[in-house]
């Protein structure tokens, strides 16, 4: 299995963290090298390890605001 590479490029918000210090967070990344797409799931502390999140396109981010 090949490595997903990632980079927050910026840092949005916490919406929750829970005992263990997992915490869910709103960050816009880039993946593989692409373009920047908003981002939604949990982190472990230090960024680390991700769980299963949903990515979002500016243009869905912006749709309902």
């Amino acid at each position: 299995m090949s490595s997903i590479e990632y980079e927050i490029v910026e840092h949005i918000g916490v919406l929750s963290e829970n005992s263990k210090g997992w915490r869910r967070e709103v960050n816009l990344i880039s993946w593989n090298g692409r373009a920047p797409k908003y981002d939604i799931r949990d982190w472990s502390p230090g960024n680390e390890k991700m769980g299963k999140g949903i990515t979002l396109t500016e243009e869905e981010f912006k749709k309902n605001r």
